[in-house]
């Protein structure tokens, strides 16, 4: 069949850098997947884009749909024939709705059932008359923001300015609020013009003399490689900050890497304020020294040749020199505040409405801290330091430098600590309690910061939780599911033994106290577990632990994190063990029959009325004395698999639901003792065994 490319170019005002990639891989899955939809066969797609366009090449597309040759299946025989062998107006229909007649029926058994069948053929449609659809491609985007212009209903990320959609050399016609396709575009905005486009193979070609090179993966290698050389001429080393490089190369048609220096005055001022002024608020790359120093100079990356290269470096360095001198006289004016005058402010700043200002947070985060530290046993340095830290964990949030640079907050928390004579474990908590700060980050290190960054991360949590604040879809205003992993992260990493719903509820005990829980304790309890298990079970999937595997490890009370996580490694390095079903099977039954209970009581050997029964309550007594003492979770299944013999006998010379009710009780007791223990390990009525 004839083939021919197919081209589809969306031009639009500059659009946000962080928008780019993702809107253009949205279009081409769009585009794949509707061809595939229409059963139009092709070779190769490619996606393009640049700050002001997205764009598909899809190659080698058939120019029609491929033909279907199918089978259409109708009534059973006994309804298509009457008894005297006479076609039914069930047949009939069938045949006319598929477009044959009855002549052209035969049977095909299914199941043991003959059902009436018709072949079935359909042309494929032109390709060409099918394109037009791509209208509805487009309008059917979606962005993180929308814009409306003019007088138009659409809304789209940004004004569509001009479209290419060419079928081979035949333009695609169908219009987007008043903007029709056509065979042009246009090259960068100062250094190009406006092009025609003859053939879809001729586009990146065409754009790179307008100076637009539109495969984003060649534009961001030509960055790569201009700070290498750049590197290599100068001896210096350039971080790549791998979101910074893919945001500049969203924001240039043409990149030209240059450089510029500054005074080295501003090297005093800590580093990460002059790499976040450089990085969040210019999009610059720092330079380093050899040995990690950071030197007075930066990288830019400019849209355009190197015409006047120099003018644009130094239009940056003056730029840039504002931006550090604004930096260099909030640092020294941060210096001169001392730290409980910061904590007094915290009074008067307003966290949220309902919830209360910073220092009655602050004030919540200490007591839980603390309490964290007495449970964990903290030696009597690290309860000081971890008691401290929450003290004054949010002073510099007052700072010039945070309310300059957000970004910085915990970071100039313990530059300033340090400097007004804080211990260094008090200092190095406070920038910890932050971790981790996204899914990259590591989590804190120290036990003060560790303990004050879950305690922190659990009031947030606990508090917008009881005011009825909790996420739901994509709208997570206050990052609770972010900080709900760290403090799963966290507790992980530092292999705590301490529960989770104790921490929970220790957090709600302070909100309840503070008077800001909306309903009850219990409800909001419930809600965070239910929460916090959503993330827990996004941690298994991640370690490919088996779904039903982790629907059974939190089948019941979460627990110690490490426990859990350990259980459900366990369960998925046993799952293809001889005799893990049988086993899983046996500990099953008695979940199943223990549901039965309704009053547990002392179990009662004298009305025993065989001697399973005995075997069992023996083996029960022995294997809870075990399970209590701190074992591992390798051992605790272990032992509960070696409850299989003693359940297999009891079941089948015992029959629990005995007529006189004082024996079916004892009976019942004892089989939900067994399942507490087993329970406790997980919920083995989930696990699927085949």
């Amino acid at each position: 069949m004839p083939k021919r490319d197919l081209l589809l170019e969306i031009g639009l005002e500059e659009m946000p850098a962080r928008f780019v990639t993702n809107s253009m891989n949205q279009l081409s899955d769009k585009i794949q997947a509707w061809l595939i939809e229409k059963k139009i066969s092709f070779d190769h797609i490619k996606a393009y884009s640049s700050p002001r366009r997205l764009a598909v090449l899809v190659e080698g597309v058939n120019e029609a749909q491929e033909d279907i040759n199918e089978e259409a299946k109708g009534p059973a025989r006994k309804i298509a024939l009457s008894e005297d062998g006479e076609w039914s107006k069930a047949a009939i229909g069938f045949c006319r709705g598929q477009g044959a007649s009855v002549e052209d029926i035969f049977f095909k058994e299914i199941n043991g059932v003959e059902y009436v069948h018709v072949k079935k053929f359909i042309k494929g449609q032109e390709t060409l008359f099918l394109l037009p659809e791509l209208q509805h491609i487009i309008t059917a985007m979606t962005f993180p923001k929308n814009m409306r212009w003019a007088d138009k209903d659409l809304r789209f990320v940004r004004p569509i300015k001009w479209i290419i959609a060419l079928f081979g050399q035949e333009i695609i016609s169908f219009q987007i609020t008043n903007v029709e396709t056509n065979n042009w575009t246009v090259g960068h905005r100062f250094l190009g013009g406006k092009i025609e486009i003859t053939e879809p193979q001729k586009y990146e070609e065409a754009l790179l003399g307008q100076y637009v090179i539109v495969n984003y993966e060649e534009r961001k290698s030509a960055i790569l490689s201009q700070l290498k050389r750049l590197e290599e001429e100068n001896n210096w080393v350039i971080p790549i900050d791998d979101d910074l490089l893919e945001e500049v190369t969203n924001l240039v048609e043409y990149p030209t890497a240059l450089f510029g220096r500054f005074e080295e005055e501003f090297l005093e001022i800590p580093e990460e304020v002059l790499i976040t002024s450089m990085k969040e608020h210019q999009r610059y790359f720092p330079v380093k020294s050899s040995d990690g120093n950071l030197l007075p100079y930066f990288v830019t990356v400019r849209n355009g040749g190197h015409e006047h290269i120099d003018k644009v470096a130094k239009g940056n360095e003056k730029v840039l020199r504002a931006r550090l001198s604004d930096a260099a006289f909030f640092y020294k004016e941060d210096q001169k505040t001392p730290i409980e005058s910061s904590l007094t402010k915290l009074g008067s700043i307003v966290y949220h409405e309902e919830i209360g200002t910073l220092a009655e947070k602050v004030s919540r985060v200490r007591k839980l801290t603390n309490q964290i530290a007495e449970q964990l046993n903290f030696i009597s340095d690290e309860k000081g330091f971890a008691d401290r830290a929450a003290e004054i964990c949010k002073f510099d949030l007052v700072s010039n430098m945070v309310y300059e640079f957000p970004e910085l907050q915990g970071f100039m928390g313990e530059k300033y600590a340090l400097q007004k004579g804080e211990n260094q474990a008090v200092a190095k908590a406070i920038n910890e309690h932050y971790m981790p700060r996204n899914a990259e980050d590591q989590t804190p290190e120290s036990n003060a910061g560790a303990s004050l960054s879950i305690a922190e991360k659990m009031d947030t949590i606990a508090s917008c939780f009881a005011i009825g604040i909790i996420p739901s879809g994509s709208q997570d205003p206050y990052a609770l599911r972010r900080q709900a992993t760290g403090i799963v992260q966290t507790l992980l990493n530092k292999e705590w033994a301490v529960s989770l719903e104790w921490i929970i509820n220790a957090s709600l005990q302070l909100i309840e106290e503070a008077g800001i829980a909306k309903k009850s304790v219990e409800e909001i309890s419930k809600e965070i577990i239910a929460f916090f298990k959503l993330r827990i079970k996004h941690l298994l999937q991640e370690k490919h632990v088996r779904y039903d595997l982790i629907e059974a490890v939190l089948g019941s009370d979460i627990g110690t994190i490490p426990g859990l996580v350990k259980k459900a490694e366990v369960l998925e390095a046993r799952k293809e063990d001889a005799g893990f079903k049988e086993s899983i099977e046996a500990l099953s039954r008695v979940l199943n029959i223990s549901s039965k209970a309704e009053n547990i009581r002392e179990v009662d050997k004298n009305l025993f009325e065989n001697e399973y029964e005995t075997i069992l309550y023996d083996k029960f007594i022995l294997v809870n004395e075990q399970v209590s003492k701190e074992i591992s979770e390798e051992e605790t299944f272990a032992l509960l698999v070696s409850m299989k013999p003693e359940i297999d006998q009891y079941f089948d010379h015992t029959m629990v639901m005995a007529d006189n009710h004082d024996i079916r009780e004892n009976r019942l007791s004892l089989m939900r003792k067994l399942a507490n223990i087993i329970k406790n390990f997980a919920n083995m009525n989930e696990i699927i065994v085949k």
